[in-house]
């Protein structure tokens, strides 16, 4: 053996320093990993021609191993780590030559290419990248940043430490509506780092706040590092879970789980969002403490300018709070007493199918240990006891279709048990009763008449609904005896929107949040998965931009605005109306709807076209495409050249001895948090897109292969990664704010400076690692 070392391991360093000098080299890293892969192979390659590789396997025809193999032990966890004294054999790392093993790599790659990449499962998924990013850019483009940045400074200044804890509420914002960590991290260094130094903020504190915060963006949904990491995850965990209920004994895995082996990209937005909101926390409360033991470091700051008309304390608490509250919790108090509630009377032609055990019973004796290993014998006792009683009942109650009796006396029984007031008449008297509470509050002083007016059309809304609307009556009817109360509605909330429009915070802040309300919502509230719901953030993006860019010309934004309207309208009629006008006998109301929802939708498209045309006269079009163009470009070319680097280590058994390595170990946590070092170390040096697609890909059926919640794993991955952007020496958003900052801040100032987050980092995973609820809650929530 070459240096004592077996020939996988010295494979496996010359691939990682060929890697390595790639990167260092210079050239792109989209390419320089593919050329690593090429590179390595013909390396590793000539010297197992050479004979310098020789690989000490285990020897499976001898009578040790055959004993070991028939005492149970199966041959699949039989490795050299494990079972060191088993007999060996010396053999080449390339088994049937390196020409075969050439020959495979490339028939490999073009099929995955092809799986991953061009036409796979995963491909829908992955355009929501592209979307994204071109959401992300825009905004940044719109100066969106620097308007928040003067506002929080103006809302937190005042407060110990107040810059460093705008910043930090800066990046959560900008993470969950750009996401970009390149261009989050600039901006703000560019307009905020001049600020805070001005008012003697200590250079280490600055520059740590905003590296940190301009990351945010890695794991607040949605996030691009999640979508990426998703695709991936689904697949690992979905396989590995297969082979471990093989293993088991069991014919697969939703027989030994109990449930589908499934994580998908939305659930892990769901699962994210505690997570990216407890690290901005921790950011914002070490700064405000670092304030509080070093006020001559970060001292409060009264920025110049106002938010607005004055407010007394018990108006701001009585509008921006009390109102609010009574509003949100009398509709929850009613929505439990079962006064807000469905009106639907759409009834299913079919019978509801029979509910089976929790647990499949019919398994061989070796699947069924397994299972009570897994699940206890309580639960086994509880499967058996529920499938007895299913077999005594002639077994699970399959669907059938209802008689047409059958169907009406369903729809008596839903129309008798509708709720007096439905649920989309409440949704709008909250949201617009909140809208006149915040109009009221932001200018006490102007006169209350038209917001009266507004709230006495809520209640309109609430009583003819409870009287006149029926459960049978037709959506048009419906909007007919809605008119009235919805005209003195909108004329109540179009002043409250004047007013608000004139509060510097709340013009600045609710574009974009309704933006990443609609965005995550649909996502979060599974209505629809991620890749509709970016093409939704980068369209309202586009159209925010181009209105932004209206209003600094001095020109008015009405096409965009009434867009808006027009797309908003088009929900509604879709969610209202019976629009399927290609069935026989629509009815004239259908008609009608259909011609007014594609109006709308006409028109929301002209002024999609129109604020494309706006952003492209004003130059800003041009290079927000350019800019979407190369950075996903860059993502896929990685994810091309890391297949390559992936298959080079596969085909010397690189991946095999890595994955038998981490299975000689009992203890799953040992294994995991193995992992969570390797990654934490490797992020030193590499970015978290070779991270996720060379490393991953390796240590994946590992990790996602044992009892472990795979949202758990993954985002406690993201984390981790997360923290690669912060790391010295190579941490990307080290060297942006390295890019933009004043000379007097020196290098030693933002590596000084990012430590203390780099530990915050460590102690977020130490709290997920503890409190793993924090992961799971939402998605438990939000499926139930």
């Amino acid at each position: 053996m070459l240096f004592g070392l077996d020939g996988v391991e010295i494979g496996l360093i010359i691939v990682f320093f060929c890697l390595f000098g790639g990167i260092l080299s210079g050239f792109p890293v989209a390419f320089a990993i593919g050329g690593a892969g090429i590179i390595s192979f013909g390396v590793i390659a000539a010297l197992d021609s050479a004979g310098l590789l020789i690989h000490q396997a285990i020897d499976t025809n001898s009578e040790v191993y055959r004993q070991l193999v028939s005492s149970g032990v199966k041959p699949d966890v039989i490795s050299v780590f494990r079972y060191p004294e088993l007999p060996r054999i010396a053999e080449p790392v390339f088994v049937q030559g390196w020409e075969t093993a050439l020959d495979r790599n490339v028939s490999f790659i073009v099929n995955r290419i092809n799986e991953r990449v061009l036409a796979g499962a995963s491909i829908e998924t992955l355009l929501a990248v592209l979307m994204f990013v071109l959401m992300g850019i825009t905004l940044e483009r719109s100066k969106i940043a620097n308007d928040l940045l003067t506002t929080m400074a103006r809302v937190f200044g005042p407060l110990p430490g107040g810059l460093a804890v705008s910043i930090v509420v800066v990046g959560a914002f900008l993470a969950a509506s750009t996401g970009i960590v390149g261009a989050t991290v600039v901006t703000m260094g560019l307009l905020a780092l001049p600020t805070m130094l001005r008012n003697n903020y200590s250079p280490e504190l600055s520059t740590g706040v905003i590296a940190a915060s301009g990351t945010l963006g890695q794991i607040i949904p949605p996030s691009i590092v999640i979508v990426l990491l998703g695709t991936l995850a689904g697949d690992l965990y979905s396989t590995a879970q297969e082979t471990r209920a093989r293993e088991a004994g069991c014919t697969d895995a939703l027989t030994y789980l109990g449930e589908p082996a499934v994580v998908s990209v939305g659930t892990l937005f769901q699962a994210a969002l505690l997570p990216g909101i407890m690290l901005a926390l921790l950011y914002a409360g070490y700064a405000f403490v670092y304030a509080l033991l070093n006020p001559e470091k970060a001292p409060a700051v009264v920025m110049e300018g106002s938010t607005g008309e004055p407010v007394t304390r018990g108006e701001a608490f009585t509008w921006y709070l009390g109102v609010p509250i009574a509003i949100i919790a009398g509709a929850l108090l009613l929505g439990a007493f079962d006064i807000i509630g469905s009106q639907s009377t759409v009834v299913s032609s079919f019978s509801e199918a029979g509910q089976g055990a929790a647990l499949r019973t019919n398994v061989g004796a070796e699947c069924q240990a397994a299972m009570i290993e897994l699940h206890g014998q309580v639960a086994w006792d509880a499967a058996i006891a529920e499938q007895t009683a299913l077999d005594a009942a002639g077994g699970v109650e399959q669907a059938r279709q209802l008689t047409v009796d059958e169907i009406e006396a369903n729809r008596i029984a839903m129309i008798e048990n509708a709720a007096p007031i439905g649920t989309g008449i409440a949704t709008f008297i909250v949201l617009f009763g909140l809208t006149l509470a915040i109009g009221r509050g932001v200018a006490p002083s102007r006169d209350v008449k038209p917001l009266i007016l507004g709230a006495m059309g809520l209640l309109l809304l609430a009583l003819v609904d409870i009287l006149l609307i029926q459960p049978t009556t037709s959506a048009g009817g419906t909007v007919a005896l809605m008119a009235l109360p919805m005209v003195l509605v909108l004329y109540g909330v179009r002043e409250a929107g004047i007013r608000c429009a004139q509060n510097d915070l709340i013009r600045v802040v609710f574009p974009p949040l309704v933006l990443i309300i609609a965005v995550l919502g649909s996502i979060l509230g599974g209505i629809t998965n991620p890749t509709p719901a970016a093409a939704l953030g980068a369209g309202g993006a586009l159209m925010l931009a181009a209105y932004r860019r209206l209003k600094e010309e001095g020109q008015s934004g009405a096409v965009i605005l009434w867009a808006t309207l027009a797309i908003a309208v088009s929900v509604l009629i879709g969610v209202n109306f019976d629009l399927r006008i290609n069935q026989g006998g629509a009815s004239a109301e259908s008609w009608a709807a259909f011609f007014v929802a594609y109006a709308c939708y006409m028109y929301a498209l002209f002024g999609m076209i129109y604020g494309c045309w706006v952003l492209y006269k004003g130059g800003v079009l041009t290079p927000v495409v350019r800019e979407t163009a190369k950075v996903t470009s860059m993502v896929f070319t990685i994810l091309i050249g890391s297949q390559l680097l992936n298959l080079v280590v596969i085909s010397f058994g690189g991946e095999h001895y890595i994955q038998q390595f981490l299975k000689s170990f009992d203890n799953e946590l040992t294994v995991f948090l193995i992992v969570m070092l390797v990654l934490f170390v490797l992020g030193f040096v590499l970015d978290f897109l070779e991270i996720i697609y060379i490393v991953i890909p390796i240590v994946g059926p590992v990790i996602y292969g044992g009892s472990f919640d795979p949202k758990w794993v993954t985002i406690m991955i993201a984390v981790n990664l997360q923290t690669s952007f912060l790391t010295p020496p190579f941490g990307f958003a080290l060297f942006y704010l390295r890019g933009v900052a004043p000379k007097e801040v020196t290098t030693g100032h933002i590596y000084r400076g990012i430590l203390p987050f780099v530990l915050i980092q460590v102690g977020g995973l130490g709290i997920l690692w503890l409190f793993p609820s924090i992961v799971t809650i939402v998605p438990a929530l939000l499926s139930n």
